[in-house]
């Protein structure tokens, strides 16, 4: 028998496909939009949120029978601030460069919609084991979202990954740059996060045609 049953191995592997927060429920769209336009910042973006789900699910599951309900957002809210906190301090401590660079997007964390929806309707009725594989895979979902798109924008955007050239060197015109190639500047503009995130949605989809016929 495996370290994971069928049931909790499918809470893991649903949002990285058929259930993906991002491309299947159409959540946390913002953070697509905001630091995917180089690479390292949507991995470490997918990171911290990994870090906050994983380990809020299973503290709201611990709490699930003693938090009154008519307080049980604020509460959500009071856990996921506090991780939130310890993952921008952390950033900020062993990533200063890259902590500013995300500023304000570490904090609006707190509202990403994927958190506190997997609060709401998974944390708050199951035990912490099952809690923590969903927040683990729905992180994961939205993660692999981020840093698929990181990776095209920053690669045909800028001709790097991760800030080094791989295509050659624009301004001597070696590699690719040699034959005439040119970087798409549009790539790196806000807009071109949901263009990318509309083809990975329409490769997704004409794989499975369950999905169009759900939607």
């Amino acid at each position: 028998m495996g370290l994971l049953s069928k049931k909790d191995s499918k809470l893991i592997m649903d949002p990285l496909a058929d259930n993906n927060p991002i491309t299947i429920q159409v959540l946390g769209i913002c953070s697509a939009l905001a630091i995917t336009a180089q690479l390292k910042p949507s991995i470490v973006m997918a990171v911290s949120v990994l870090f906050v789900m994983g380990v809020g699910n299973v503290v709201i599951s611990l709490m699930r029978n003693i938090i009154p309900s008519k307080i049980r957002i604020i509460v959500q809210l009071i856990v996921v601030a506090t991780l939130v906190i310890i993952v921008d301090q952390v950033l900020k401590a062993f990533a200063y460069s890259l902590s500013k660079e995300l500023s304000v997007f570490i904090g609006l964390i707190i509202t990403n919609c994927i958190i506190m929806g997997r609060f709401e309707a998974f944390a708050l009725g199951n035990k912490p084991w099952r809690s923590f594989l969903d927040g683990i895979g729905n992180a994961a979902g939205y993660g692999v979202i981020l840093i698929i798109v990181g990776f095209f924008r920053e690669l045909l955007g800028s001709g790097t990954l991760f800030g080094f050239q791989v295509l050659g060197n624009p301004v001597t015109k070696t590699g690719l740059y040699a034959i005439g190639y040119e970087n798409n500047g549009f790539m790196v503009l806000p807009p071109m996060a949901l263009i990318v995130v509309g083809i990975i949605i329409w490769v997704q989809r004409s794989k499975n045609k369950e999905l169009i016929e759900e939607n």
